[in-house]
């Protein structure tokens, strides 16, 4: 089987994705593959570069990539892929409409809106939600254009920066408590991470740079554990997710709260699902020989 790692992309992420994507094909089965490294530069381009392979291992982050593109373009040239599917995707890369899904479903989700420019604020909204506020693209990743905004002069920089990155920007209320992951593999949560931030919160920084952050493998409490995974679950179930994404939460004095979802969460050394299945002994070149398989299954 010939299978294509896709990498690269048009986004705001793509070294993010460049790297995600060399790690994957560095620690597939190379006995058992032919693996070639397609980068994207161009959205004219995927066509092409795809022709030849059997199944298309995605490792792009963002748009063009995260939010269903890709998927829809290798469902029509009839290329089983790695992943949630496009619906999945470009829902929950909508940040917006995944947490008005989660809502109508009620999940626990923090309060927010949302702006598509500077004169959109509502000053008066935003103060219901007290500060401090986080601010960032409403389908950006990693990250990327995200602050922590902690008072209202700096409010009006901060939706400026994340309009560089998107035409819509989430201003969501600041639940100040431990953050948490839950990776999902074939509908089934994986042990839960922690993430101690060395900033304010899990930044782009503490992200991707080695050291940025402490995350590790936490043992909730029984009654805790269970709201999480069943709200994880859940998500899983809502969002329609296939294979294997990521959910987002804080944990606020004991209570949960979904951030977002992540349906390609990222594949490098510092990446949380790699680390997520290291706690049930799954390697990372097993984590992907399981991704495959349960794509093709999926796909069938």
């Amino acid at each position: 089987m010939k299978i294509g790692v896709i990498m690269g992309g048009i986004s705001s992420e793509r070294e993010i994705s460049l790297r995600t994507g060399k790690e994957i094909a560095d620690n597939l089965d190379s006995q058992k593959y032919e693996v070639k490294e397609i980068i994207i530069n161009t959205k004219e381009e995927l066509i092409d570069k795809v022709r030849d392979i059997d199944f298309a291992l995605i490792a792009l982050h963002g748009k063009f990539g995260e939010d269903g593109t890709v998927q829809s373009v290798l469902t029509t040239l009839n290329i089983p892929y790695s992943g949630c599917d496009a619906l999945s995707s470009a829902i929950c890369m909508d940040k917006d409409m995944t947490k008005k899904i989660l809502r109508y479903a009620d999940i626990r989700i923090a309060e927010w809106i949302n702006v598509k420019s500077l004169e959109e604020i509502d000053y008066e909204e935003v103060e219901k939600l007290g500060y401090p506020l986080v601010v960032k693209p409403n389908n950006g990743g990693s990250s990327v254009a995200t602050n922590l905004v902690e008072r209202k002069e700096d409010l009006k920089v901060a939706v400026e920066q994340a309009l560089k990155y998107d035409k819509e920007v989430m201003i969501e209320e600041y639940i100040k408590g431990d953050e948490i992951t839950c990776c999902m593999l074939n509908g089934k949560m994986l042990p839960v991470l922690a993430i101690k931030p060395k900033s304010h919160f899990f930044d782009f920084t503490s992200k991707y740079q080695d050291g940025g952050a402490d995350e590790f493998i936490v043992q909730l409490n029984e009654d805790l554990h269970k709201e999480v995974e069943d709200m994880a679950v859940r998500c899983w179930r809502e969002l329609k997710c296939s294979v294997y994404s990521r959910v987002d939460m804080i944990v606020k004095e004991g209570v949960p709260y979904v951030l977002e979802i992540n349906t390609l969460p990222g594949m490098t050394k510092n990446s949380l699902f790699p680390k997520s299945a290291a706690g049930v002994n799954m390697k990372f070149p097993e984590l992907l020989e399981n991704i495959i398989q349960y794509s093709l299954k999926e796909r069938a």
